[in-house]
């Protein structure tokens, strides 16, 4: 059985004891072992990127774009493949892999403009015969942590704005689905990008402590749920390192009385169960405003669930597919079964889902409650499946407190076509991102993304301008020739112009 090591130093390695397997979530087969990298291995990691680095900073923000220039060709050649690795390995439908990866070249087509990017900002003659500018200088070595769900968009939110940059990079992705992270990590060699600038080590906690605890590494990104990104977050910065952590999410979507209410339910089908509920931005609570509008979303989300095409995700028609693993499978079934004992009522039971007899894999159909309450755990936790609430309101201000009042601030929007009702809404929600009759309101390469509350750890969004500003560091420069005609006294006034 075929072992996925390790990437370090333009080279694929396999120098770990520790290994764990990799399955086909539409088959629960095992396919793969991975190995889980020591401590040594990632400080191998750590000293290549560390080697590499001042040739590499002192490469032109041009000639670093023009890297990400091939690389954008190469993936876009290599897709369907990437595609195919995804969805083997995550259990999403291939469809959904073709989005990720189509999300992910976008910031590789923003940083293409690492040039622009990269300017600073200049002022002459500040004072007499004095001119000032500021630039933007790389920090180094840096890493990215990154999930399961997304196992090539996400790790792209965050490495090719760092690498034009200038900086060096350690990637960790999830060991659950490896392979397309290394594949993309072998095509970035195949753009041209030296040996080194770019690494990957494949583990588990060891390795994310060693990149957290070790002085080299300058600034870590993390994608996860809230209790590793507090860790990651607390570690990171204790260490003195600059850190962005991105958490959990529980994403409400409010329905008003004059939403289009066709439109609404077909978005809240592909927002909830698109992925098999395994996004940061899954919408998991629709908030109705009205029994009538609930009762009549409730009636058209049953109708289109009992219609949802479940199975493998290379199946044509395909609609939703299989969770990660067999223990995710059993946390979202804990989570439905928890829902029915506190007293939610569960209008469709995905626990019930029939397939072939043949069918062995990490499958659940989609769930839909109704009548959720705030001190419900459905309502509290993230699940990360194919689990939908509706929770009940008579008042748009009443379905607003319930969104600010959750610990979680990550995403929501709002169906309706009052374009006052949707401008109060914007404005005055407690949510890192709205979406206007748009479910998914996961924002475009050249804006940034990023929740509020517990769902952020750190200042700055991810990829975007804010990825500009966490990978480098502002220097100002202040600069004088005195003439060589006029020579003058010393001052101990602080300087004014």
């Amino acid at each position: 059985m075929h072992t996925i090591g390790h990437f370090i130093n333009g080279e694929q390695v396999q120098e770990s004891k520790r290994t764990q397997p990799v399955y086909n979530p539409a088959t629960g087969e095992i396919t793969h072992r991975v190995e889980l990298a020591s401590r040594d291995t990632v400080e191998r990691a750590i000293a290549a990127a560390e080697a590499a680095f001042p040739a590499w900073r002192a490469t032109p923000p041009l000639k670093r774009a023009q890297v990400m220039f091939r690389y954008k060709q190469l993936l876009e050649q290599h897709a369907e493949e990437i595609c195919g690795l995804i969805t083997d390995e995550h259990g999403k439908v291939l469809d959904d892999a073709m989005g990720e990866l189509v999300r992910g070249i976008e910031v590789v087509e923003y940083a293409c403009g690492a040039p622009e990017l990269l300017k600073g900002e200049f002022s002459k003659s500040v004072g007499p015969g004095i001119d000032s500018w500021s630039e933007f200088q790389p920090l180094g070595v840096v890493a990215g942590i990154t999930p399961f769900n997304f196992p090539v968009m996400v790790p792209m939110w965050m490495f090719p704005v760092a690498l034009v940059c200038g900086n060096t990079f350690i990637l960790k992705p999830s060991e659950r689905d490896p392979s397309a992270a290394l594949r993309i990590a072998e095509l970035l060699q195949q753009a041209g990008l030296p040996d080194g600038v770019f690494n990957l080590v494949n583990g588990d906690k060891e390795a994310v402590d060693t990149l957290l605890g070790d002085p080299r590494v300058q600034a870590v990104s993390f994608v996860g749920s809230t209790p590793v990104a507090e860790y990651i977050y607390r570690t990171g910065t204790a260490a003195g390192k600059r850190v962005q952590a991105l958490g959990g999410a529980k994403n409400h979507a409010v329905v008003m009385p004059d939403a289009d209410l066709g439109n609404a339910v077909n978005a809240l089908m592909g927002a909830a169960y698109g992925s098999c509920g395994e996004r940061c931005m899954a919408i998991s609570i629709v908030v109705c405003v009205g029994d009538d509008v609930a009762d009549a979303v409730v009636g058209r989300l049953a109708e289109k669930l009992a219609h949802l095409k479940v199975g493998a995700g290379r199946d044509v028609g395909c609609e939703m597919g299989p969770l990660v693993t067999e223990q995710h499978l059993q946390k979202v079934r804990s989570y439905v079964d928890r829902g029915v004992d506190e007293g939610a009522e569960l209008v469709v039971d995905g626990r019930a889902l029939q397939l072939d007899d043949t069918t062995q894999g990490f499958f659940l159909g989609g769930c839909l409650f109704d009548r959720v309450t705030p001190d419900m755990t459905i309502y509290r936790d993230e699940i990360f499946g194919p689990v939908l609430g509706v929770v009940r309101v008579a008042s748009l201000r009443e379905a607003m407190a319930l969104i600010d009042n959750h610990e979680y601030g990550n995403g929501t929007c709002i169906f309706t076509r009052d374009g006052e009702v949707a401008r109060y809404f914007s404005d005055h929600i407690r949510v890192g991102m709205v979406g206007v009759n748009v479910p998914l309101p996961v924002p475009v390469a050249y804006h940034s993304f990023g929740g509020w509350k517990r769902s952020l750890f750190g200042d700055l969004y991810a990829y975007g301008p804010d990825a500009v500003r966490f990978y480098t560091r502002r220097k100002t420069i202040t600069q004088r020739w005195p003439s060589s005609a006029v020579r003058e006294g010393s001052s101990f006034s602080f300087p004014t112009l």
